[in-house]
Protein backbone atom coordinates (compact mmCIF):
# COMPACT_ATOMS: atom_id res chain seq x y z
CA UNK A 1 0.00 0.00 0.00
CA UNK A 2 1.78 3.25 -0.95
CA UNK A 3 -0.08 6.60 0.45
CA UNK A 4 -0.39 9.92 -1.03
CA UNK A 5 2.62 11.73 -0.58
CA UNK A 6 2.79 14.21 1.80
CA UNK A 7 3.31 17.33 -0.93
CA UNK A 8 0.45 16.78 -2.76
CA UNK A 9 -3.06 18.60 -2.21
CA UNK A 10 -5.28 17.01 0.29
CA UNK A 11 -8.95 19.13 -0.05
CA UNK A 12 -12.09 19.14 2.09
CA UNK A 13 -15.58 20.42 0.83
CA UNK A 14 -17.77 21.64 3.11
CA UNK A 15 -16.67 24.46 5.83
CA UNK A 16 -18.14 22.90 9.12
CA UNK A 17 -16.78 21.68 12.23
CA UNK A 18 -16.26 18.11 10.30
CA UNK A 19 -14.81 19.57 7.62
CA UNK A 20 -12.57 21.93 9.93
CA UNK A 21 -11.54 19.04 11.93
CA UNK A 22 -10.45 16.72 8.99
CA UNK A 23 -8.46 19.62 7.27
CA UNK A 24 -6.78 20.32 10.63
CA UNK A 25 -6.21 16.38 10.36
CA UNK A 26 -4.13 16.12 7.02
CA UNK A 27 -2.16 19.90 7.21
CA UNK A 28 -0.53 18.97 9.99
CA UNK A 29 0.16 14.97 8.61
CA UNK A 30 2.20 17.88 6.19
CA UNK A 31 -0.56 18.36 3.13
CA UNK A 32 -0.89 21.60 1.28
CA UNK A 33 -5.13 22.12 1.89
CA UNK A 34 -8.24 23.61 0.36
CA UNK A 35 -11.33 23.91 1.58
CA UNK A 36 -13.94 24.86 -0.29
CA UNK A 37 -17.52 25.30 0.45
CA UNK A 38 -20.59 26.85 -1.86
CA UNK A 39 -20.47 29.64 0.90
CA UNK A 40 -17.00 31.52 0.06
CA UNK A 41 -16.82 33.47 2.91
CA UNK A 42 -17.98 30.29 5.62
CA UNK A 43 -14.95 28.62 3.68
CA UNK A 44 -12.62 31.34 4.75
CA UNK A 45 -14.16 31.02 8.83
CA UNK A 46 -13.02 27.70 8.27
CA UNK A 47 -9.18 28.29 7.46
CA UNK A 48 -9.13 31.03 10.39
CA UNK A 49 -10.74 28.39 12.39
CA UNK A 50 -7.77 25.88 11.67
CA UNK A 51 -5.09 28.38 11.62
CA UNK A 52 -6.84 29.54 15.31
CA UNK A 53 -6.69 25.76 16.45
CA UNK A 54 -2.88 24.90 15.39
CA UNK A 55 -2.22 27.96 17.57
CA UNK A 56 -3.66 26.80 20.29
CA UNK A 57 -1.90 23.91 20.19
CA UNK A 58 1.66 25.77 19.85
CA UNK A 59 0.01 27.60 23.23
CA UNK A 60 -0.56 24.17 25.09
CA UNK A 61 3.26 22.90 24.15
CA UNK A 62 1.77 20.35 21.96
CA UNK A 63 3.68 21.70 18.25
CA UNK A 64 6.21 23.76 18.04
CA UNK A 65 6.47 27.25 16.77
CA UNK A 66 8.23 26.39 13.55
CA UNK A 67 6.17 23.17 12.53
CA UNK A 68 2.81 26.11 13.48
CA UNK A 69 4.42 28.73 10.79
CA UNK A 70 5.05 26.04 8.24
CA UNK A 71 1.47 24.58 8.47
CA UNK A 72 -0.58 27.67 8.66
CA UNK A 73 1.10 28.54 4.79
CA UNK A 74 -0.11 25.64 3.32
CA UNK A 75 -4.04 26.29 3.83
CA UNK A 76 -6.24 27.80 1.89
CA UNK A 77 -9.92 28.64 0.81
CA UNK A 78 -10.69 27.49 -2.60
CA UNK A 79 -13.17 29.90 -4.09
CA UNK A 80 -14.15 27.40 -6.80
CA UNK A 81 -14.21 23.36 -7.84
CA UNK A 82 -12.10 24.02 -10.26
CA UNK A 83 -9.42 25.41 -8.01
CA UNK A 84 -8.93 21.82 -6.57
CA UNK A 85 -7.83 20.20 -9.94
CA UNK A 86 -4.28 19.66 -8.25
CA UNK A 87 -5.79 17.80 -5.63
CA UNK A 88 -4.71 14.03 -4.57
CA UNK A 89 -7.47 13.30 -2.48
CA UNK A 90 -10.80 15.05 -2.10
CA UNK A 91 -12.38 14.79 1.11
CA UNK A 92 -16.16 15.61 1.12
CA UNK A 93 -18.15 16.90 4.37
CA UNK A 94 -21.15 18.63 3.21
CA UNK A 95 -24.88 18.12 4.14
CA UNK A 96 -26.32 14.64 4.52
CA UNK A 97 -28.10 14.62 1.31
CA UNK A 98 -27.60 12.32 -1.42
CA UNK A 99 -28.56 14.74 -3.95
CA UNK A 100 -26.54 17.01 -2.93
CA UNK A 101 -23.43 15.14 -2.37
CA UNK A 102 -24.30 13.34 -6.09
CA UNK A 103 -24.04 16.70 -7.85
CA UNK A 104 -20.79 17.62 -5.95
CA UNK A 105 -18.71 14.77 -6.95
CA UNK A 106 -20.03 14.65 -10.56
CA UNK A 107 -18.88 18.08 -10.48
CA UNK A 108 -15.60 17.19 -8.91
CA UNK A 109 -15.12 14.61 -11.40
CA UNK A 110 -14.97 16.99 -14.27
CA UNK A 111 -12.15 18.74 -12.13
CA UNK A 112 -9.89 16.47 -10.49
CA UNK A 113 -7.37 14.39 -12.20
CA UNK A 114 -7.91 11.03 -13.05
CA UNK A 115 -5.63 9.59 -9.81
CA UNK A 116 -7.49 11.44 -7.75
CA UNK A 117 -9.30 9.79 -5.06
CA UNK A 118 -12.47 11.15 -4.09
CA UNK A 119 -13.84 10.28 -0.56
CA UNK A 120 -17.10 10.84 1.33
CA UNK A 121 -17.53 11.60 5.16
CA UNK A 122 -21.04 10.13 4.97
CA UNK A 123 -22.39 8.17 8.01
CA UNK A 124 -25.60 6.69 7.72
CA UNK A 125 -25.87 6.81 3.15
CA UNK A 126 -24.69 4.73 0.75
CA UNK A 127 -21.30 5.13 -0.55
CA UNK A 128 -22.21 2.58 -3.78
CA UNK A 129 -25.42 5.12 -4.51
CA UNK A 130 -23.59 8.45 -4.48
CA UNK A 131 -20.88 6.83 -7.34
CA UNK A 132 -23.25 6.08 -8.97
CA UNK A 133 -23.41 9.00 -11.65
CA UNK A 134 -19.74 8.65 -11.76
CA UNK A 135 -18.16 7.63 -14.95
CA UNK A 136 -15.21 6.56 -12.82
CA UNK A 137 -16.83 5.17 -9.93
CA UNK A 138 -13.69 2.69 -8.49
CA UNK A 139 -11.97 5.87 -7.08
CA UNK A 140 -14.62 6.47 -5.15
CA UNK A 141 -14.96 5.85 -1.12
CA UNK A 142 -16.26 6.14 2.11
CA UNK A 143 -13.54 7.99 4.17
CA UNK A 144 -16.19 7.73 7.48
CA UNK A 145 -14.06 10.28 10.77
CA UNK A 146 -15.39 10.40 13.90
CA UNK A 147 -16.13 14.14 15.85
CA UNK A 148 -14.36 15.67 16.75
CA UNK A 149 -11.75 14.21 14.04
CA UNK A 150 -8.35 15.51 15.36
CA UNK A 151 -8.80 13.51 18.69
CA UNK A 152 -10.74 10.63 17.83
CA UNK A 153 -8.38 7.86 16.24
CA UNK A 154 -11.11 6.04 13.86
CA UNK A 155 -11.42 6.10 10.78
CA UNK A 156 -13.85 3.69 8.71
CA UNK A 157 -12.82 3.10 5.44
CA UNK A 158 -15.72 2.11 3.09
CA UNK A 159 -15.49 0.30 -0.18
CA UNK A 160 -18.63 1.03 -2.49
CA UNK A 161 -19.58 -1.99 -4.61
CA UNK A 162 -17.36 -0.34 -7.54
CA UNK A 163 -14.57 0.91 -5.42
CA UNK A 164 -11.36 0.03 -7.08
CA UNK A 165 -9.24 -2.66 -3.90
CA UNK A 166 -6.18 -0.36 -4.97
CA UNK A 167 -8.18 2.85 -4.25
CA UNK A 168 -9.41 1.52 -0.92
CA UNK A 169 -5.82 0.56 -0.38
CA UNK A 170 -4.12 3.93 -1.44
CA UNK A 171 -6.95 5.80 0.74
CA UNK A 172 -6.19 3.23 3.84
CA UNK A 173 -2.69 4.01 3.92
CA UNK A 174 -3.17 7.39 3.70
CA UNK A 175 -4.97 7.88 7.10
CA UNK A 176 -3.09 5.18 8.31
CA UNK A 177 -0.01 7.93 8.12
CA UNK A 178 -2.04 10.52 9.49
CA UNK A 179 -1.81 8.98 12.51
CA UNK A 180 -5.65 7.76 12.14
CA UNK A 181 -6.76 3.64 12.86
CA UNK A 182 -7.95 2.82 10.10
CA UNK A 183 -10.70 -0.02 9.69
CA UNK A 184 -11.95 -1.67 6.48
CA UNK A 185 -15.69 -2.09 5.70
CA UNK A 186 -17.92 -2.71 2.74
CA UNK A 187 -20.69 -0.52 2.24
CA UNK A 188 -23.56 -1.89 4.47
CA UNK A 189 -26.09 0.32 6.78
CA UNK A 190 -24.17 2.30 9.34
CA UNK A 191 -20.97 0.51 8.02
CA UNK A 192 -19.14 -0.89 11.25
CA UNK A 193 -20.07 1.64 14.68
CA UNK A 194 -23.31 2.27 13.73
CA UNK A 195 -24.88 -1.28 13.01
CA UNK A 196 -23.10 -3.00 15.70
CA UNK A 197 -23.76 -0.79 17.91
CA UNK A 198 -27.78 -0.31 17.80
CA UNK A 199 -28.05 -3.26 20.71
CA UNK A 200 -26.31 -1.10 23.32
CA UNK A 201 -29.29 1.49 22.81
CA UNK A 202 -31.89 -0.81 22.04
CA UNK A 203 -31.43 -3.92 24.83
CA UNK A 204 -31.70 -0.78 27.74
CA UNK A 205 -34.56 0.74 25.82
CA UNK A 206 -36.14 -2.59 25.46
CA UNK A 207 -35.30 -3.34 29.27
CA UNK A 208 -36.59 0.25 30.46
CA UNK A 209 -40.02 -0.84 28.18
CA UNK A 210 -40.69 -4.13 29.76
CA UNK A 211 -40.65 -2.41 32.95
CA UNK A 212 -37.23 -4.47 34.15
CA UNK A 213 -35.60 -1.20 35.40
CA UNK A 214 -35.24 2.59 35.35
CA UNK A 215 -32.70 4.32 32.94
CA UNK A 216 -30.63 5.57 35.80
CA UNK A 217 -30.65 2.19 37.16
CA UNK A 218 -30.04 0.55 33.73
CA UNK A 219 -27.23 3.13 33.50
CA UNK A 220 -25.23 2.54 36.47
CA UNK A 221 -25.61 -1.69 35.64
CA UNK A 222 -23.86 -0.97 32.21
CA UNK A 223 -21.05 1.23 33.80
CA UNK A 224 -20.39 -0.71 36.67
CA UNK A 225 -21.22 -4.11 35.78
CA UNK A 226 -20.59 -4.07 32.10
CA UNK A 227 -17.38 -1.90 31.92
CA UNK A 228 -19.04 0.63 29.65
CA UNK A 229 -18.17 4.69 29.46
CA UNK A 230 -21.57 5.89 30.09
CA UNK A 231 -24.49 4.19 29.96
CA UNK A 232 -27.01 4.30 26.21
CA UNK A 233 -29.74 6.81 28.34
CA UNK A 234 -27.20 9.36 29.40
CA UNK A 235 -25.34 9.02 26.16
CA UNK A 236 -28.41 9.17 24.03
CA UNK A 237 -29.49 12.53 25.74
CA UNK A 238 -25.57 13.77 25.07
CA UNK A 239 -25.63 12.77 21.18
CA UNK A 240 -29.55 13.79 20.92
CA UNK A 241 -32.39 11.87 20.99
CA UNK A 242 -33.67 13.35 17.44
CA UNK A 243 -30.17 11.84 15.93
CA UNK A 244 -29.69 8.64 17.51
CA UNK A 245 -33.55 7.81 17.04
CA UNK A 246 -32.64 8.95 13.30
CA UNK A 247 -29.32 6.58 13.23
CA UNK A 248 -31.34 3.83 14.60
CA UNK A 249 -34.38 4.16 12.15
CA UNK A 250 -31.87 4.58 9.04
CA UNK A 251 -30.64 1.36 9.75
CA UNK A 252 -33.81 -0.27 10.47
CA UNK A 253 -35.17 0.88 6.98
CA UNK A 254 -31.83 -0.40 5.27
CA UNK A 255 -31.98 -3.63 6.48
CA UNK A 256 -35.65 -3.59 5.44
CA UNK A 257 -37.26 -3.23 8.66
CA UNK A 258 -35.32 -6.26 10.00
CA UNK A 259 -36.18 -7.54 14.00
CA UNK A 260 -32.90 -7.14 14.92
CA UNK A 261 -32.85 -3.17 14.59
CA UNK A 262 -36.67 -2.39 15.49
CA UNK A 263 -36.63 1.55 16.89
CA UNK A 264 -37.86 1.93 20.69
CA UNK A 265 -41.41 3.28 20.87
CA UNK A 266 -40.21 4.89 24.23
CA UNK A 267 -37.80 6.85 22.29
CA UNK A 268 -40.07 7.87 19.71
CA UNK A 269 -42.15 9.17 22.33
CA UNK A 270 -39.46 11.04 23.34
CA UNK A 271 -38.70 13.03 19.93
CA UNK A 272 -42.09 13.94 19.60
CA UNK A 273 -42.22 15.13 22.74
CA UNK A 274 -39.30 17.60 21.93
CA UNK A 275 -37.12 15.85 24.95
CA UNK A 276 -34.39 15.63 22.97
CA UNK A 277 -31.50 15.42 25.67
CA UNK A 278 -28.88 17.89 27.09
CA UNK A 279 -29.76 20.28 23.76
CA UNK A 280 -33.16 21.06 24.70
CA UNK A 281 -32.95 20.91 28.28
CA UNK A 282 -34.11 17.06 28.77
CA UNK A 283 -34.48 13.77 27.48
CA UNK A 284 -34.14 10.67 29.76
CA UNK A 285 -32.90 12.67 32.41
CA UNK A 286 -33.49 16.76 33.21
CA UNK A 287 -30.72 18.82 32.77
CA UNK A 288 -30.43 22.73 34.45
CA UNK A 289 -29.08 24.19 37.07
CA UNK A 290 -31.58 23.32 39.13
CA UNK A 291 -31.93 19.88 37.30
CA UNK A 292 -31.80 16.83 40.20
CA UNK A 293 -30.30 13.77 38.71
CA UNK A 294 -31.70 10.35 39.44
CA UNK A 295 -30.02 7.60 41.67
CA UNK A 296 -29.70 3.94 40.63
CA UNK A 297 -31.67 1.77 42.97
CA UNK A 298 -29.12 0.55 45.30
CA UNK A 299 -30.39 -2.81 47.29
CA UNK A 300 -30.26 -2.05 51.42
CA UNK A 301 -27.95 -3.69 53.72
CA UNK A 302 -28.04 -7.66 54.01
CA UNK A 303 -26.34 -10.30 55.80
CA UNK A 304 -24.38 -12.60 53.56
CA UNK A 305 -24.51 -16.27 53.75
CA UNK A 306 -21.71 -18.18 55.88
CA UNK A 307 -21.37 -20.73 53.11
CA UNK A 308 -22.57 -21.64 49.69
CA UNK A 309 -21.76 -24.84 47.33
CA UNK A 310 -20.44 -24.20 43.62
CA UNK A 311 -21.95 -26.41 41.19
CA UNK A 312 -20.56 -27.16 37.55
CA UNK A 313 -18.61 -24.53 36.17
CA UNK A 314 -19.67 -21.20 36.90
CA UNK A 315 -18.01 -20.15 33.12
CA UNK A 316 -17.69 -16.14 32.86
CA UNK A 317 -18.75 -15.80 36.39
CA UNK A 318 -15.83 -18.05 37.49
CA UNK A 319 -14.26 -15.97 39.37
CA UNK A 320 -16.99 -15.33 42.08
CA UNK A 321 -15.35 -18.70 43.59
CA UNK A 322 -12.75 -17.18 44.23
CA UNK A 323 -13.96 -13.59 45.23
CA UNK A 324 -16.04 -15.56 48.06
CA UNK A 325 -13.52 -17.16 49.51
CA UNK A 326 -11.50 -14.03 50.11
CA UNK A 327 -14.96 -12.47 51.56
CA UNK A 328 -14.55 -15.28 54.42
CA UNK A 329 -17.25 -17.20 52.81
CA UNK A 330 -16.64 -20.68 53.06
CA UNK A 331 -17.20 -22.11 49.03
CA UNK A 332 -17.79 -26.32 48.59
CA UNK A 333 -17.34 -27.20 44.67
CA UNK A 334 -19.44 -29.56 43.31
CA UNK A 335 -17.62 -30.65 39.81
CA UNK A 336 -20.87 -31.72 37.86
CA UNK A 337 -24.68 -30.21 37.44
CA UNK A 338 -25.68 -26.83 37.64
CA UNK A 339 -24.19 -24.12 36.72
CA UNK A 340 -25.00 -22.38 39.97
CA UNK A 341 -24.64 -20.98 43.50
CA UNK A 342 -26.40 -23.36 45.94
CA UNK A 343 -27.65 -20.64 48.87
CA UNK A 344 -28.07 -21.47 52.44
CA UNK A 345 -31.58 -21.82 52.28
CA UNK A 346 -31.92 -23.84 49.21
CA UNK A 347 -32.30 -21.05 46.90
CA UNK A 348 -29.99 -21.00 43.74
CA UNK A 349 -28.06 -18.02 42.39
CA UNK A 350 -27.48 -18.76 38.40
CA UNK A 351 -25.79 -16.49 35.58
CA UNK A 352 -28.48 -15.04 33.42
CA UNK A 353 -28.92 -17.04 30.77
CA UNK A 354 -32.34 -15.86 28.41
CA UNK A 355 -34.49 -17.53 31.00
CA UNK A 356 -36.26 -15.64 33.93
CA UNK A 357 -36.63 -16.57 38.00
CA UNK A 358 -40.69 -17.31 37.68
CA UNK A 359 -39.94 -20.64 35.49
CA UNK A 360 -38.34 -21.70 38.46
CA UNK A 361 -39.14 -22.45 42.08
CA UNK A 362 -36.45 -20.22 44.15
CA UNK A 363 -34.05 -18.99 41.80
CA UNK A 364 -32.36 -15.48 41.85
CA UNK A 365 -30.46 -14.47 38.19
CA UNK A 366 -26.96 -12.02 38.46
CA UNK A 367 -26.16 -10.10 35.43
CA UNK A 368 -22.62 -10.32 33.11
CA UNK A 369 -20.08 -8.34 34.59
CA UNK A 370 -16.90 -7.47 32.68
CA UNK A 371 -14.62 -8.36 35.84
CA UNK A 372 -16.24 -9.38 38.34
CA UNK A 373 -13.50 -8.38 40.66
CA UNK A 374 -13.47 -4.80 39.75
CA UNK A 375 -17.21 -4.21 38.91
CA UNK A 376 -18.58 -1.75 41.34
CA UNK A 377 -22.31 -3.15 41.01
CA UNK A 378 -24.07 -6.29 40.44
CA UNK A 379 -27.53 -6.36 39.54
CA UNK A 380 -30.08 -9.51 40.98
CA UNK A 381 -33.24 -10.49 39.17
CA UNK A 382 -35.95 -12.41 41.32
CA UNK A 383 -39.20 -14.15 40.17
CA UNK A 384 -42.67 -13.73 42.42
CA UNK A 385 -41.41 -17.63 43.51
CA UNK A 386 -38.48 -16.25 44.55
CA UNK A 387 -38.15 -16.23 48.72
CA UNK A 388 -37.79 -13.06 50.44
CA UNK A 389 -34.83 -15.06 52.06
CA UNK A 390 -33.00 -16.27 49.28
CA UNK A 391 -33.04 -12.70 47.29
CA UNK A 392 -31.67 -11.17 50.72
CA UNK A 393 -28.54 -13.84 50.82
CA UNK A 394 -28.33 -13.22 47.64
CA UNK A 395 -27.81 -9.48 48.03
CA UNK A 396 -26.01 -10.03 50.76
CA UNK A 397 -23.21 -12.23 48.95
CA UNK A 398 -22.42 -9.69 46.46
CA UNK A 399 -22.48 -7.06 49.44
CA UNK A 400 -19.64 -8.94 51.14
CA UNK A 401 -17.77 -8.84 47.94
CA UNK A 402 -18.18 -5.38 48.28
CA UNK A 403 -20.70 -4.84 45.28
CA UNK A 404 -23.63 -2.26 45.36
CA UNK A 405 -26.68 -4.22 44.43
CA UNK A 406 -29.84 -3.19 41.87
CA UNK A 407 -32.52 -5.78 41.64
CA UNK A 408 -34.46 -5.13 38.68
CA UNK A 409 -37.11 -6.83 37.44
CA UNK A 410 -37.31 -10.50 35.71
CA UNK A 411 -36.60 -9.88 32.19
CA UNK A 412 -34.83 -12.61 30.45
CA UNK A 413 -31.23 -11.97 29.64
CA UNK A 414 -30.82 -9.11 32.40
CA UNK A 415 -28.75 -6.04 31.27
CA UNK A 416 -25.46 -6.61 30.53
CA UNK A 417 -26.05 -10.32 29.33
CA UNK A 418 -28.08 -9.26 26.88
CA UNK A 419 -26.58 -6.45 25.70
CA UNK A 420 -23.24 -8.27 25.49
CA UNK A 421 -24.74 -11.37 23.84
CA UNK A 422 -26.67 -9.21 20.74
CA UNK A 423 -23.28 -7.21 20.00
CA UNK A 424 -21.36 -10.46 19.55
CA UNK A 425 -24.59 -11.75 17.07
CA UNK A 426 -24.29 -8.98 15.48
CA UNK A 427 -20.46 -9.19 15.07
CA UNK A 428 -20.67 -12.81 13.93
CA UNK A 429 -23.32 -11.95 11.34
CA UNK A 430 -21.23 -8.93 10.33
CA UNK A 431 -18.09 -10.72 9.69
CA UNK A 432 -19.64 -14.25 7.60
CA UNK A 433 -21.86 -11.57 5.50
CA UNK A 434 -18.24 -9.88 4.40
CA UNK A 435 -18.31 -6.39 6.25
CA UNK A 436 -15.54 -6.23 8.07
CA UNK A 437 -12.93 -8.52 9.73
CA UNK A 438 -13.67 -9.38 13.12
CA UNK A 439 -10.43 -7.67 14.19
CA UNK A 440 -11.37 -4.42 12.30
CA UNK A 441 -15.04 -4.48 14.27
CA UNK A 442 -13.15 -5.00 17.73
CA UNK A 443 -11.04 -1.95 16.82
CA UNK A 444 -13.94 0.30 15.39
CA UNK A 445 -16.42 -0.59 18.84
CA UNK A 446 -13.11 0.55 20.96
CA UNK A 447 -12.12 3.07 19.13
CA UNK A 448 -15.44 4.48 18.14
CA UNK A 449 -17.25 4.06 21.00
CA UNK A 450 -15.28 3.54 23.53
CA UNK A 451 -15.95 -0.30 24.80
CA UNK A 452 -13.76 -2.03 27.18
CA UNK A 453 -13.74 -4.75 24.73
CA UNK A 454 -14.42 -5.82 21.01
CA UNK A 455 -17.03 -7.84 20.54
CA UNK A 456 -15.07 -10.82 19.60
CA UNK A 457 -12.91 -10.13 22.43
CA UNK A 458 -16.29 -10.56 24.61
CA UNK A 459 -17.20 -13.75 22.81
CA UNK A 460 -13.45 -14.88 23.50
CA UNK A 461 -14.11 -14.08 27.27
CA UNK A 462 -17.54 -15.66 27.47
CA UNK A 463 -17.03 -18.58 26.07
CA UNK A 464 -18.45 -19.49 22.62
CA UNK A 465 -21.86 -21.43 22.77
CA UNK A 466 -22.75 -18.30 25.78
CA UNK A 467 -24.37 -15.89 23.74
CA UNK A 468 -26.05 -18.25 21.08
CA UNK A 469 -27.29 -20.47 23.98
CA UNK A 470 -28.84 -17.00 26.20
CA UNK A 471 -30.24 -15.63 22.70
CA UNK A 472 -31.85 -19.11 22.10
CA UNK A 473 -33.76 -19.01 25.32
CA UNK A 474 -34.44 -15.19 24.99
CA UNK A 475 -35.98 -15.90 21.63
CA UNK A 476 -38.21 -18.56 23.29
CA UNK A 477 -39.52 -16.47 25.46
CA UNK A 478 -39.68 -12.68 23.18
CA UNK A 479 -40.22 -14.44 19.63
CA UNK A 480 -40.43 -12.09 16.90
CA UNK A 481 -37.07 -12.59 14.96
CA UNK A 482 -35.47 -9.86 17.24
CA UNK A 483 -33.39 -12.55 19.35
CA UNK A 484 -33.05 -15.45 16.81
CA UNK A 485 -29.41 -16.12 16.99
CA UNK A 486 -27.51 -16.00 13.26
CA UNK A 487 -26.36 -18.71 11.95
CA UNK A 488 -23.01 -17.48 11.94
CA UNK A 489 -23.05 -17.48 15.74
CA UNK A 490 -24.22 -20.75 16.05
CA UNK A 491 -20.94 -21.81 13.30
CA UNK A 492 -19.14 -20.20 16.03
CA UNK A 493 -20.84 -21.88 19.61
CA UNK A 494 -20.01 -24.91 18.04
CA UNK A 495 -17.08 -25.01 15.14
CA UNK A 496 -14.04 -27.28 16.45
CA UNK A 497 -16.91 -29.45 18.97
CA UNK A 498 -15.37 -32.83 19.81
CA UNK A 499 -18.93 -33.81 18.90
CA UNK A 500 -19.61 -32.17 15.78
CA UNK A 501 -18.49 -34.32 12.05
CA UNK A 502 -20.56 -32.12 9.80
CA UNK A 503 -23.11 -34.72 9.43
CA UNK A 504 -26.26 -35.67 10.78
CA UNK A 505 -24.97 -36.92 13.92
CA UNK A 506 -24.12 -33.27 14.86
CA UNK A 507 -28.30 -33.47 15.37
CA UNK A 508 -28.34 -36.38 17.78
CA UNK A 509 -25.83 -34.65 19.96
CA UNK A 510 -27.94 -31.34 20.09
CA UNK A 511 -30.75 -33.18 20.98
CA UNK A 512 -28.74 -34.78 23.67
CA UNK A 513 -27.81 -31.22 24.47
CA UNK A 514 -31.06 -30.04 25.04
CA UNK A 515 -32.22 -33.02 26.48
CA UNK A 516 -29.34 -32.52 29.22
CA UNK A 517 -29.90 -28.72 29.70
CA UNK A 518 -34.04 -29.97 30.15
CA UNK A 519 -32.86 -32.13 33.12
CA UNK A 520 -30.69 -29.28 34.57
CA UNK A 521 -33.90 -27.02 34.61
CA UNK A 522 -35.66 -29.51 36.55
CA UNK A 523 -32.64 -30.06 38.74
CA UNK A 524 -32.75 -26.27 39.11
CA UNK A 525 -36.26 -25.23 41.64
CA UNK A 526 -36.13 -28.71 42.96
CA UNK A 527 -38.35 -30.69 40.08
CA UNK A 528 -40.81 -27.57 39.76
CA UNK A 529 -39.30 -25.93 36.30
CA UNK A 530 -42.45 -24.51 34.32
Amino acid sequence: MTAIERSRTVAVVGAGTMGQGIAQVALLAGHPVLIHDIDAPAAAAAVAAVRDRVERLVAKGRLDRAEADDAVGRIAAAGAPAELADAALVIEAVVEDTAVKRRLFETLEGVVAPDCLLATNTSSLSVTELAAGLAHPGRFLGLHFFNPAPLLPLVEVVSGFATDPAAADRAYATVLGWGKSPVRCADTPGFIVNRIARPFYAEAFAVYEERGADPATIDAVLRESGGFRMGPFELTDLIGQDVNEAVTRSVWESFFRSPKFTPSLAQRRLVQSGRLGRKSGRGWFPYGDDATRPEPHTAGPERAPDKVTVVGDLGPAAALAELMEEAGIAVTAVGHGGPYIQLPGEGQLVLADGKTSVEFTDVVYFDLALDYREAGRIALSAGEDTSESTLAEAVGLFQALGKKVSVIGDVPGMIVARTVAMLIDLTADAVARGAASAEDVDTAMRLGVNYPLGPTEWHGRVGRDWAYDLLHHLDERCPGGRYAPSLALFKLGYAGDDTAEGDLDDVDDLEDAEYAEEFDDADRGEGEAR
